[in-house]
């Protein structure tokens, strides 16, 4: 019989997974056997960790370069992991110095890297004396950020928006949840408090389903930000609304809350079956359609289209770090190309006089405002309908000169930020 492994031991796959078989993370949680097999302590620390060393790469890629005469060979990669790992563990977990240390070099001899022990052992004391005055004279944000999204988010928010986006990334997001009711017994029973926007916000950690009122579907997990989206629209009750790219389902269950008769399409029949289940739950009605939303058309056009696009999440790195060694500038190319499509089969579903809502959490211009520019330009029927802060109780800020909402992890920083969304309020001329 085989040994429990530990959570460090699942942490060095995972990470392993995200950076060289370039799998997000989430996917390789939930594709792995071992993860599985820890209890949910153990679960919720090795995907701490994994999360802390791909949130601040650059800095301890940075130390572990500083502590070497030579690169590591290709073959030792799992020893670079070994020593991300236990970097994270010393400088920015706070775990005890020869907690760390011994974990680290014994996790090279079960991976059978015996002539690197004395390396890691090395490497790992130098810097549990050293490291902390090092991390003092580094630039956090800007260190730990792709070349790349620097520039892009210089060019389009200037340096300091640029700083204080990066910036705001190195923090683990809170636990965001959007209630059914207003009922403020629920913000007690959670140990949250409640956003200007109406969300409730609680520290994260913990098992969710354990939470009070989540057997009996109050609540659901959204971000404060990509609750904003759905309220674009106004009062829907009674409305025919389509929801497309649906999954994971929280602008769902907004719309079918809000009394609207929601179809939620979705071409991954996997992510549409947990959509189902989170419904269920919630006790929402909902009809779901597995299909490509490109290809796919309803009876009758339908009064009002959400279109959360397909992007490259550079909105959402505080919860998912995985997009910073993942995403690649031809990934905005080529999914802009995608959300043009999407665009102009969201006109197609939609009856004249209807709304389209179009949002995605990019950071990224060519996803989010040059994509609505192109569809006017293009000679769409579709006029924007410029928001109102008041609308949906956001901060002037937060909406863009077009009258587009725009919000950037930064934002509500007195609250620990939010996910960056673009959202874009759009009627089709009669």
């Amino acid at each position: 019989m085989s040994a429990i492994p530990s959570a460090r031991q699942v942490a060095l796959d995972l990470l392993g997974a995200v950076l060289r078989r370039k799998h997000p993370l989430d996917d390789a949680i939930e594709d792995s056997t071992t993860m599985a097999e820890l209890s949910v302590r153990d679960r919720a620390f090795a995907r701490l960790l994994v999360a802390t060393v791909l949130r601040r790469l650059g800095q301890i890629d940075a130390l572990i370069a500083s502590c070497l005469n030579a690169p590591l060979a290709a073959r030792a990669a799992t020893v670079h992991d070994i020593l991300r790992l236990g970097i994270a563990q010393l400088l920015f977990l706070r775990t005890p110095p020869h907690a760390a240390v011994a974990t680290s070099v014994d996790l090279a001899h079960h991976r059978g890297f015996l002539s690197h022990k004395g390396l890691v052992n090395a490497v790992l004391r130098r810097l549990s004396v050293e490291g902390p005055e090092r991390i003092e004279r580094h630039n956090p944000g800007r260190l730990n950020t792709p070349d790349w999204l620097w520039r892009s988010w210089s060019r389009a928010y200037g340096e300091d928006l640029a700083h204080a986006i990066a910036t705001a990334h190195l923090k683990e997001a809170p636990l965001d949840l959007t209630l059914r009711t207003d009922g403020g017994e629920w913000c007690e029973q959670l140990h949250a408090r409640r956003l200007p926007t109406g969300t409730l916000r609680r520290a994260a950690g913990g098992s969710v389903i354990a939470l009070p009122g989540y057997a009996e579907g109050a609540w659901w997990i959204q971000d404060a930000a990509a609750a904003l989206p759905a309220r674009l629209f106004g009062p829907v009750a009674g409305l025919d609304v389509i929801d497309m790219c649906a999954a994971p389902g929280g602008k769902t269950a907004q719309l079918a809350d809000a009394g609207a008769r929601v179809t939620a399409v979705d071409r991954s029949a996997r992510r549409l079956e947990r959509l189902i289940g989170n419904l269920k739950r919630l006790g929402l009605p909902v009809s779901a359609v597995a299909a490509d939303a490109l290809n796919w058309r309803p009876a009758q056009p339908a009064d009002a289209v959400l279109l959360d696009a397909p992007c490259t999440a550079t909105g959402a790195i505080r919860r998912h770090p995985d997009v910073l060694h993942l995403k690649q500038p031809e990934d905005v190319s080529r999914l802009s190309a995608v959300q043009e499509n999407l665009l102009l089969a969201a006109v197609d579903m939609l009856r004249p006089g209807g709304t389209l809502v179009y949002c995605t959490c990019s950071l990224e211009p060519e996803e989010g405002p040059r994509r609505v520019a192109a569809l006017l330009e293009g000679g769409a029927p579709l006029e924007r309908r410029p928001l109102d802060p008041a609308e949906i109780g956001v901060p002037a800020e937060w909406i863009t000169a077009e009258g587009d909402l725009r919000t950037l992890p930064c934002h509500f920083g007195e609250y620990d930020g939010v996910d960056g969304f673009y959202g874009a309020r759009l009627v089709k001329r009669e």
